[in-house]
């Protein structure tokens, strides 16, 4: 059977065995939990204190990543806790202390379950926590040997998922030059705007859906999508929207960022090439993975004329916004800006914007 067969039909007995051969003791209970580039469970499991214990269980996508990979991302995770930033790493287990299991020659990792909820929005004084442990995040991550993690630029984001869907026939006739040219545009533009700015490790998906908070605070997840790149694609994914308040709350979490790290103005010119590589990207991902059955699933309108008309019309205006912004420009007068959630200036780009990876 094929790796990719293999992983679109886990099954819980595999799931259970995997949690098994890791040196844990599994109830029964196995619980598939949403998610669609990797396969994760919620496991049960006896403790050594006589109760039960959840842990998730991680198959990772094979062909993705290699096993150096995840490790770079699992070395990241426990710098990350070594240092008191609150993140969740992935537990060791076997004589050697490994966090990387391998069943049918597909990766996994197991963590421990972690409670608390994805925020819908944030105040001044939440933006402020949260600005401070990013840059707790990226000063350990430069420090880090993740040297087996790709580089984010133009051509590894954008032009790879063109590629990808020229190669599979997804973009029709009626759209397909359009949305070519559109795209070279963009990369033309971030490639002159990123020249000469640090590119470091980086969470690489760090949206508001990858944080929980709970009774012990603040906690970052999911840092599947570890790169190398620009640190204000962390920034701008935080606190995506183009309303008065989203620009306000990025520039105040900047300003708590540079209590530990430095920032570097010039990087705001890339928050809207950034956002156009995202529309691009995500687009890129389900064609890639379009084989897998619960992609069509997920998608249905995928590859339709109605989707890559409204697809190619997005990136053409995105362009155009691009085109017509000031690079690097001033902070929004701060007086005046809105002073926390709620405001009625808030786009409904904020809440409509995709990001299941």
């Amino acid at each position: 059977m094929l790796e990719s067969e293999s992983f679109y039909r886990l099954s819980p007995d595999r799931v259970l065995a995997a949690v098994e051969a890791a040196g844990f003791a599994p109830t029964g209970h196995c619980s598939p939990l949403n998610a669609l580039e990797n396969r994760v469970y919620d496991v049960r499991v006896d403790g050594d204190d006589g109760a039960f214990h959840h842990l998730v269980v991680k198959f990772y996508r094979p062909g993705r990543w290699s096993r150096r990979a995840i490790e770079d991302e699992h070395r990241l995770l426990f710098a990350l806790e070594d240092a008191e930033i609150p993140v969740c790493a992935p537990l060791r287990f076997g004589p050697a202390g490994a966090s990387v299991g391998t069943t049918h020659e597909i990766h996994y990792a197991l963590w421990p379950r972690t409670g608390g909820r994805a925020p819908d929005e944030f105040s001044d004084a939440e933006v402020d926590t949260l600005g401070r442990l990013l840059a707790r995040i990226h000063a350990v991550a430069a420090h880090v040997d993740v040297s087996h993690r790709p580089r984010f630029d133009s051509g590894a984001v954008a032009l790879r998922a063109l590629a990808a869907l020229e190669d599979g026939d997804f973009l029709p006739p009626s759209c397909a030059g359009r949305y070519r040219s559109a795209v070279h545009e963009v990369v033309d533009l971030y490639d002159r705007r990123s020249e000469g700015l640090e590119v470091q490790p980086i969470h690489g998906d760090c949206h508001a859906g990858n944080l929980r908070r709970g009774d012990a605070g603040w906690f970052f997840l999911d840092f599947d999508d570890l790169v190398h790149g620009p640190p204000v694609q962390d920034v701008w994914m935080l606190l995506p929207g183009r309303d008065a308040l989203a620009e306000h709350q990025r520039r105040r979490l900047v300003e708590a960022y540079r209590s530990f790290r430095e920032f570097d103005e010039r990087s705001w010119a890339l928050v809207e090439p950034l956002r156009a590589f995202r529309f691009v990207f995500y687009a890129g991902w389900i064609a890639r993975r379009w084989e897998d059955p619960s992609f069509p699933d997920a998608f249905p309108h995928f590859g339709t004329e109605t989707y890559w008309e409204s697809e190619t019309r997005d990136l053409e205006e995105q362009v155009d916004r691009i085109r017509a912004e000031r690079p690097g420009s001033a902070p929004v007068d701060e007086a005046n800006a809105p002073q926390g959630p709620g405001d009625e200036t808030e786009s409904p780009t904020n809440k409509d914007f995709f990001w299941d990876l």
